[in-house]
């Protein structure tokens, strides 16, 4: 059986830690390369400030929050707002749904107990759980973190919803050159694996190619040569999004167990 990744490459996605999932990497005696597909997330205080004083003298019937960060920016731009407890107020009289632990553990320290919350973390997970509640007719508010969550806002729409979309957090494309690059080496086979660490640079690696007219190329890549390699349910869960299949993923999500889980993999592969 060959050892470790045999001197395969391995690219990351990510913008941080890249040097210690390197060191993680070349430790399992593969060869990492970084391409950031993750471009910029930054705090769109104005603009949210603006939503927030319109949301404090309306009423909503749900509340919808996918992230601990995101919450807690929110409670934070109340705040400077001077007004946190109307905010707080609308979330109290409104049914509230959570996704995420962090999410969870962000209402828990204000004293709210979400009426729904997903079981796996995910995106489809909450949207199973939201799965028997009337939306028709319904205001609900829905924060997100960075970028849309189409198949949330779709179901919430679909259902007879009026979704208001609060986005604390923006995101700001990768280097196009760099994802250029990326994918140009996906389609000359220089990569064996890809580590995604964030959903957000899968979007944006399928935002590019869809943009490129490169999507089925990408797909095909995956499906044929390359190991797509996900942190976690949440990354795992946009990349078959794309139409990518075969994702490789830890239990336990964190870096060093994907990069295990990878090595594990390619070792079975090795000694079939």
């Amino acid at each position: 059986m060959k050892m470790g990744l045999d001197r395969k490459k391995i690219v990351i996605a990510a913008s941080r830690k890249t040097d210690e999932m390197s060191k993680l990497v070349e430790k399992q005696n593969g060869i990492p390369f970084v391409r950031s597909l993750q471009g910029t997330v930054f705090l769109a205080d104005q603009q949210v400030k603006s939503d927030l004083q319109k949301i404090v003298n309306e009423q909503y019937d749900w509340v919808i929050l996918t992230t601990g960060i995101g919450t807690n920016a929110l409670l934070d731009l109340a705040d400077e707002l001077h007004i946190k407890d109307q905010f707080l107020e609308i979330i109290k009289q409104a049914n509230v749904a959570s996704r995420g632990y962090k999410t969870f553990a962000a209402l828990k320290k204000i004293g709210i107990n979400p009426d729904v919350k997903d079981d796996d973390g995910t995106v489809k997970g909450l949207i199973k759980s939201l799965e028997g509640n009337d939306f028709t007719g319904k205001r609900v508010i829905v924060q997100l973190h960075g970028e849309n969550a189409p198949a949330l806002i779709t179901y919430l729409e679909e259902a007879g919803a009026e979704v208001f979309k609060l986005l604390p957090y923006q995101h700001i494309d990768p280097d196009l050159e760099t994802v250029e690059r990326f994918c140009q080496e996906l389609f000359q086979t220089k990569v064996d694996a890809v580590c995604f660490t964030a959903a957000i640079q899968v979007r944006s690696l399928f935002k590019y190619a869809k943009e490129k007219g490169y999507e089925k190329k990408v797909v095909d890549a995956f499906r044929k040569n390359v190991l797509a390699v996900a942190v976690g349910k949440v990354t795992e869960e946009a990349l078959h999004d794309e139409g990518i299949e075969r994702v490789v993923a830890p239990e336990l999500e964190r870096m060093g167990a994907m990069i295990i889980e990878m090595t594990k993999y390619f070792e079975k592969e090795a000694a079939k």
